[in-house]
């Protein structure tokens, strides 16, 4: 993600990019020494989507800039 955002890992360290997802659960973050996306722990398909044939979890990346 910090490769496809142009970001400096530099950014990650100090904390200005943030990762949101729906519901209060907080499934994902950004390993800060690589600039990938992980989850935070196992993700349980049958909690999360029930009975859904298509299972996703939408998120949003807020990368705060200073000014």
């Amino acid at each position: 993600v910090a490769k496809d955002l142009g970001l400096e890992l530099s950014a990650l360290r100090n904390q200005s990019v943030r990762i949101f997802s729906e519901g209060r659960k907080q499934y994902f973050s950004l390993h800060e020494k690589t600039g990938h996306l992980v989850t935070l722990e196992r993700i349980d398909r049958e909690r999360v989507c029930e009975r859904m044939q298509m299972c996703l979890i939408n998120l949003e990346i807020l990368v705060e800039s200073y000014m």
